[in-house]
């Protein structure tokens, strides 16, 4: 009976953290593959589920208060479904075992990146 209560309570703490702007998401996918026992792939896909519903709302606020700069965007949006679709594919094709090291290298990076970020050029 209470074999939801667990995942339920990751992903509303993934949520929370979300909405502070730390990657929830990124958390979420390291819950479910360490300690749920989530498929790699699986857990990317609910974490893309997870994103989605945030950037359309993020997408609509920025929109709506002018933040959009929209010659940089429909300049961006084709190549970026194109690298998207791309990457799925990629995915499909590879091996699970052959993503797990260069994701987990990937988020190691991203996370030491968010510890202790790059200090802008113009400090002395």
């Amino acid at each position: 009976m209470t074999d939801w209560l667990i995942p339920f309570l990751c992903g509303l703490g993934a949520s929370i953290i979300s909405a502070w702007g730390v990657g929830g998401g990124t958390l979420l996918l390291l819950v479910m593959t360490l300690f749920l026992g989530v498929d790699q792939r699986t857990a990317q896909g609910i974490n893309l589920l997870f994103f989605l519903p945030t950037a359309a709302s993020a997408l609509i606020c920025h929109a709506r208060g002018g933040y959009l700069d929209k010659p940089t965007l429909k300049a961006a949006v084709p190549f970026a479904v194109a690298a998207a679709l791309m990457g799925a594919w990629i995915s499909n094709a590879v091996d699970v075992e052959a993503l797990r090291k260069p994701f987990g290298i990937y988020l190691l990076f991203s996370g030491v990146g968010l510890v202790w970020p790059k200090k802008s050029g113009g400090e002395a």
